[in-house]
């Protein structure tokens, strides 16, 4: 029988992290999941560990030791190695935010998915996450559209995807930083060709993100920038990215990014969004 969920974790010589995230994995109180362990050729023994492992957790942990050519060709094998409804990732160092994540995401996935027939509803059903770097809790855009693709889309951290998506459109791997957001706004402007993409937001911490990662530093994020540009431009008009970019100017993005990646000013800032969003929500 397939698991409902599939957790994949990537790694490269990830250390003690590996078990602290294997450890809160473990520690859900859910557990129809199988655990994907998608290595790069890790030498620092931590898939030793893993292996000793496998003893306790039986078939529902397995490792796949292959090489890759970086973080989202290492997500996209573990994607066709998966055999779960949907699929999680969860980095080396990140936790799930509780022991009752999973099951409360099982249970907000079948009540957006009761009637949807046996198939169910394809989608991206996503939450929160603590940003343990700043000790703040980053609240996603619950209503998706167009201008919140363009500005903001919820971290692969707070996503759990239905596996379908995964497969028919894999992570683009010439994307080094943004692969991730590529496939997301696939997911949203183009879907499936048998149905809508259905995107669904759940008012819950979903994972406790170390952060300070891959994606964010001084490097990485001149090259996002980069290729932000290059998927809007793929997804949407010119008069869309007009519009967007003009809005973001009037309200101070810029600003508002140093304000959310200070440690001493985070927390006002995402408690202002987050009031925001639930007054968008109750305005709509």
């Amino acid at each position: 029988m397939k698991p409902y969920f599939s957790i994949l974790v990537v790694c490269l010589n990830p250390g003690n992290k590996l078990k602290t995230t294997l450890e809160s994995i473990k520690g859900q109180s859910f557990h129809d999941y199988e655990v994907i362990i998608k290595d790069g050729g890790s030498a620092d023994g931590s898939i030793e560990y893993v292996r000793a492992l496998q003893a306790q957790w039986g078939s529902s942990l397995r490792v796949i030791e292959k090489g890759d050519t970086g973080i989202y060709d290492a997500m996209n094998q573990a994607v066709a190695e998966a055999a779960g409804r949907y699929v999680y990732f969860l980095n080396c160092g990140d936790r799930f935010y509780s022991e009752q994540v999973l099951a409360q995401m099982k249970e907000f996935i079948e009540s957006r998915t009761a009637g949807a027939g046996k198939r169910g509803e394809i989608g991206i059903y996503y939450g929160n996450i603590y940003e343990r770097l700043t000790a703040q809790v980053v609240s996603s855009n619950p209503h998706m559209d167009a201008f919140g693709c363009y500005r903001n889309v919820p971290c692969h951290q707070a996503c759990f995807y239905s596996r379908e998506l995964l497969l028919a459109h894999p992570f683009e791997v010439k994307y080094r930083v943004r692969a991730d957001y590529e496939q997301f706004l696939w997911c949203f402007f183009i879907g499936t060709k048998q149905e809508k993409v259905a995107f669904a937001y759940q008012d819950l911490l979903i994972a406790d993100y170390e952060g300070g990662g891959f994606s964010e530093t001084k490097e990485n994020r001149k090259q996002s920038a980069t290729e932000h540009k290059e998927i809007t431009r793929k997804y949407m008009s010119r008069g869309q990215l007009f519009y967007f970019q003009a809005v973001m100017v009037i309200t101070l993005a810029p600003l508002r990014t140093l304000l959310a990646r200070n440690a001493k000013t985070a927390g006002l800032y995402n408690r202002a969004k987050s009031l925001l969003y639930r007054f968008m929500g109750k305005s709509s």
